[in-house]
């Protein structure tokens, strides 16, 4: 795949559609950091989040345990998001490589400036979707029509009416998943 051009909406919402659970490598229990509050959203919008940080690893961040490595985790995580910066993603795509089987990874996404072309081709060369440069918070809220509502330019015009989930207030969803 080439990772210069736009993603599709499809691959995208295929993606978030799909996982059901997520592990954040670099996952921080700083409140204003973006890898707590992309978190706290993706936890509120039913997935389940593994939080990855040997310094926090034995305690809880947003009442999830923290795990030291990938290694650590328990079965299964369909999503590796990295929180680490470009250089770092080589190393923890290779691990994720190297526990896809036992855990049943399924995508590396990288988050907000990060992108490393050579852990995206190992990635892929293992089987795995690849998504960079992204934040699946943020995708989820342009994808359901949740952004708008901050006056964010979704780039979606559509009349479909918005799924609502079925609990909290406006709380839209991208589709049922599977």
């Amino acid at each position: 795949m080439n990772h210069d051009e736009h993603y599709s909406d499809d691959y995208i919402e295929g993606i978030l559609a799909a996982a059901r659970v997520f592990a954040f490598v670099g996952a921080s229990a700083n409140k204003s950091r973006p890898s707590y509050f992309a978190m706290k959203y993706l936890l509120g919008k039913g997935y389940i989040v593994h939080p990855v940080n040997p310094g926090q690893a034995g305690k809880e961040i947003l009442g999830r345990l923290a795990y030291t490595t990938i290694a650590d985790l328990p079965a299964p995580v369909d999503v590796i998001d990295i929180f680490r910066n470009s250089d770092d993603a080589l190393d923890v795509t290779r691990q994720a490589i190297a526990e896809k089987d036992r855990l049943g990874i399924k995508v590396i996404w990288m988050q907000i400036g990060v992108r490393n072309d050579t852990a995206a081709a190992e990635a892929e060369a293992a089987g795995l979707q690849v998504v960079m440069n992204r934040c699946p918070k943020i995708e989820y809220g342009r994808l359901s029509g949740e952004i708008s509502w901050a006056g964010v330019n979704s780039r979606t015009i559509s009349s479909r009416r918005p799924k609502l989930a079925g609990f909290g207030v406006q709380n839209q969803v991208l589709r049922d998943r599977d």
